[in-house]
């Protein structure tokens, strides 16, 4: 499983850039939670690591264990739902062996892994009917456990994440073409029967969120208020920020007016402590991140390699995207992580995992 790689081939580039995200992430964690931030710092030891071994295993030999790694992410998804913890109406999280996780955020890596391999094997016959409704079956299990929990927003980004996989799979401009004419009226329909009241299709408190997004002056004060006041500490900062760990009576975070900063909502933090500089460093990191990512799927030297590296170059800028557009109220709250800054030791090594098989890609790249 290891192999002797040039240094020259490892992409420093991209731990860089990882390394410096992360480090943002836990400073924003102390200063929106104190008490978590060496938790945090702990996430970031452990992710570095297994992020730099995992670099090194050849992925084209983890990846004939693609059934058994489709298996245990089914059976950890199921367990959730019987052995699940309930937080805020939700059953994400599990305890095993004393360790508390979050197994959607680990059967994001999973999906990449299996279908990287899947699609490889198959990719001649990807396009026909036979094995693309296979792919669909295949991904909608687990699909349908994560929503199951619920969890609406993973299951988003999770099918974001199949879409990126198939399309650099191979999936023809035709399929996709076909897909779109029937999905986009179907979606169209859909939203409508969700913004009426008596509908069972999501649970209420996503209804509201969505509704409260619409009208945004009418649930300023309900169900908008979270990003109301993100946006405005993130305004507040200006260019520069009011400073780290700042203590003036009109900081947002200090006047505890959102809920559970350290998570969802840090963004906001960054933006009120560090200013527009700061917010915009997140962002062109979480850019670069993703380009990165692109960039060696572009160079793999097989299929399987340019789907993995497409796969978590997705899922980082697709998150990304849509946790800054929640805090900024230009999305409607989903309550997903920012990839490699909010506090979740699930999602921040889970995210590690996923760019040491992007390194790992990248040393076995074809030669310019």
């Amino acid at each position: 499983m290891l192999k002797h790689y040039r240094i020259r081939h490892y992409n420093f580039k991209l731990v860089i850039f990882v390394l410096a995200l992360a480090s943002i992430g836990v400073i924003a964690v102390g200063s929106a939670e104190p008490a978590l931030q060496g938790r945090q710092l702990a996430g970031f030891v452990a992710g570095t690591f297994l992020m730099i071994v995992i670099s090194l295993f050849d992925y084209s030999v983890l990846l004939k264990l693609y059934w058994p790694m489709y298996l245990f992410n089914l059976v950890l998804l199921a367990l959730v739902i019987f052995r699940g913890e309930e937080t805020n109406a939700s059953q994400r999280w599990m305890t095993i062996l004393g360790i508390r996780f979050q197994p959607s955020e680990l059967a994001k890596i999973l999906l990449i892994l299996f279908f990287a391999q899947f699609i490889y094997l198959h990719k001649e016959k990807l396009n026909t009917f036979q094995y693309i409704a296979l792919s669909c079956v295949l991904f909608l299990i687990p699909a349908a456990l994560v929503i199951n929990q619920p969890d609406l927003s993973t299951t988003i980004i999770i099918c974001l994440i199949f879409a990126v996989v198939m399309f650099t799979g191979g999936l023809s401009f035709k399929v996709i073409a076909g897909f779109l004419a029937v999905a986009v009226p179907l979606g169209i329909i859909l939203f409508t029967l969700i913004l009426q009241p008596d509908q069972k299709i999501i649970n209420k408190y996503q209804r509201n969120r969505i509704v409260a997004f619409l009208n945004k002056e009418e649930y300023a004060n309900a169900e908008g208020y979270q990003q109301e006041y993100s946006v405005m500490a993130i305004g507040s900062g200006q260019l520069t920020g009011k400073g780290y760990k700042n203590n003036q009576i009109s900081s947002v975070k200090n006047a505890d007016f959102i809920a559970e900063q350290q998570t969802d909502f840090i963004f906001a933090v960054i933006g009120e402590e560090f200013g527009f500089t700061g917010a915009c460093t997140v962002i062109v990191l979480i850019t670069l991140i993703s380009v990165e990512c692109f960039l060696t799927a572009q160079r793999a030297k097989d299929l399987a390699g340019t789907v993995i590296a497409s796969g978590v170059g997705g899922m980082i800028g697709f998150q990304g995207f849509v946790n800054i557009g929640v805090v900024t109220y230009l999305l409607p709250n989903t309550g997903l992580p920012l990839p490699f800054v909010s506090y979740g030791l699930t999602s921040l090594i889970s995210s590690f995992i996923g760019i040491g098989f992007v390194l790992n890609v990248g040393l076995q790249c074809r030669e310019k």
